[in-house]
């Protein structure tokens, strides 16, 4: 695939830097980035040592010197421009994440649009980085308090989202006065060496001090270094629960900060009560998106019992309507997955879910011949399973759903609940209470809880994260800003006199 984008033309060389981009990568040390979409070999991209990292941080480190002093809303109108230009790139950018991560070409154009909403949303949030004013309980006393830029934020990103995630981020990081080093996934380091520089006219137009974004390309040493760096203050990290569980035992061990997105089972209950007609396209776009390679996929759809078979033969009949081919084609609905690896771990599944008595509803399968050479290419599938089964008590990277049946609405509830994992949530109900039960204290347990829509996405204002094994960490919209910034309480004495607190009496 030819470069449409102001990708470098020659391999950076370590102690150089992309625009006012600074990234280091030894020569000697490369990763392979194939597409999934026909297995073509797309880029080899120079990885970065120990030494190359330490440069980096040291580089990071001087800017932040710097850019704390930069007015926020200046700041927020440099990630203004940066909107800008991936306006412009909004199209290449789209169909180099769509080659090399394997999602649908509408989809990847979608991950743009994302970069380009979170800086919008980063605008505004430059002028709006609020504290509060409190009563002070002592007379002639100002309480407050204000927010500070951390320092150097770390971000590590999952090859799913390749460019989105990342620019949830670095856009609010940035606005709050922070640097980044941004560590993407080495399965897909072509799309983040794009948005470096696409970035990079804006920031050498503004005089950015080198080293506000920083990128370090590796694998799982990279994102230690990160992890266990005392000059990171705060680690964002998106990826597997198990990498997640690691991340956050090394950085709490320098008791840093860390904000974790992490494994999804999300389920989608479907109540009697439900429009089928809204409810099954959400279903399906949820688990067969991205090839069900969303930390927002449908994994779980949960059905009343009396509506079980209608809403099966519903799905067998909208999966049989699914074209699977190449994502840069807009007439196909589902693309490759990421790389023989997790076809196997869609196999493996496949088989467990077969010798623990499941039956599919829609058979799964291997594609290979003309148009799937690459052999990252598996059906959607759907299986008829218990909620209980280790298999769906696991996330598999992969289309596969899982039918399972309620009774009772606090049934269904103490199903959804009943895994590890606590991102997404749905319910397809007409009925009132039913909605605000789910809704409750006592309902989802879960970060994100939807009514008559799917589980699959998110919008920019709303934070986004879940809880459990999910991490806890909340990004994007809402008042995420805060996760990027230390927290400050003040206290002003204008008065002539020196009141203790609590009334406490020290005489001199």
């Amino acid at each position: 695939m030819q470069s449409i984008l102001p990708l470098p033309t020659q391999p950076v060389k370590p102690g150089t830097s992309t625009g006012q981009v600074f990234w280091q990568a030894d020569k000697a040390k490369t990763v392979d980035s194939y597409s999934p979409a026909d297995g073509q070999l797309i880029a080899r991209v120079h990885l970065s040592t120990r030494a190359d990292y330490d440069r980096v941080v040291e580089t990071a480190q001087a800017a932040f010197a710097e850019w704390r002093l930069v007015p926020a809303p200046r700041r927020g109108e440099i990630v203004r421009q940066m909107g800008e230009q991936f306006r412009r790139y909004k199209r290449e950018l789209g169909t180099l994440v769509s080659y090399e991560m394997g999602k649908s070409l509408q989809e990847g154009l979608g991950e743009v649009q994302e970069i380009i909403d979170i800086c919008d949303f980063a605008v505004g949030q430059s002028r709006q980085l609020y504290g509060l004013s409190m009563h002070s309980e002592r007379p002639a006393h100002r309480m407050l308090e204000q927010w500070h830029p951390l320092g150097v934020v770390g971000i590590i990103s999952a090859f799913n989202f390749p460019v989105a995630v990342w620019s949830w981020n670095a856009m609010l990081a940035w606005v709050c006065g922070d640097v980044c080093i941004w560590k993407p996934s080495e399965k897909t380091p072509l799309t983040a060496l794009a948005c470096q520089q696409i970035i990079g006219d804006v920031l050498r137009n503004n005089d950015v001090p080198e080293g506000v974004s920083c990128l370090v390309t590796g694998g799982r040493e990279a994102g230690e270094w990160l992890a266990r760096d005392p000059r990171i203050a705060l680690v964002s990290a998106t990826g597997s629960t198990r990498m997640g569980k690691a991340v956050a035992e090394a950085v709490a061990s320098r008791l840093g900060k860390s904000l974790l997105e992490l494994g999804g089972n999300n389920a989608i209950i479907v109540s009697e009560h439900a429009d089928l007609d809204l409810a099954i396209p959400a279903i399906v776009f949820g688990a067969v998106g991205t090839a069900g390679q969303r930390c927002t996929s449908t994994r779980r759809i949960i059905v009343q019992e009396s509506i079980y078979e209608d809403v099966k033969s519903r799905l067998k009949n909208a999966y049989a309507q699914l074209r699977i081919g190449s994502p840069l084609d807009e007439s196909f609905h589902v693309g490759p997955v990421i790389d023989m690896a997790t076809v196997a771990q869609y196999q493996a599944a496949v088989n467990e879910i077969r010798e623990q008595g499941g039956r599919f509803v829609v058979e799964p399968g291997i594609l290979d011949g003309l148009g799937f050479e690459s052999g990252c290419y598996v059906r959607p599938c759907i299986a008829e399973a218990e909620n209980s089964w280790p298999v769906v008590q696991r996330e598999t990277f992969a289309p596969i759903l899982y039918m399972l049946k309620y009774t009772t609405l606090e049934d269904a509830i103490r199903q959804q609940n009943n895994v590890p994992q606590g991102l997404s949530s749905s319910i397809f109900t007409l009925n009132m209470r039913e909605a605000e039960q789910f809704l409750a204290a006592t309902g989802s347990d879960c970060g994100i809880a939807n009514v008559n829509i799917g589980t699959s996405g998110a919008e920019i204002g709303g934070a986004f994260g879940g809880e459990k094994e999910t991490g806890g960490g909340r990004e994007s919209g809402s008042d995420a800003w805060k996760a990027y910034m230390r927290r400050q309480t003040n206290t002003i004495n204008y008065g002539t006199t020196m009141p203790l607190a609590q009334g406490i009496a020290f005489e001199l």
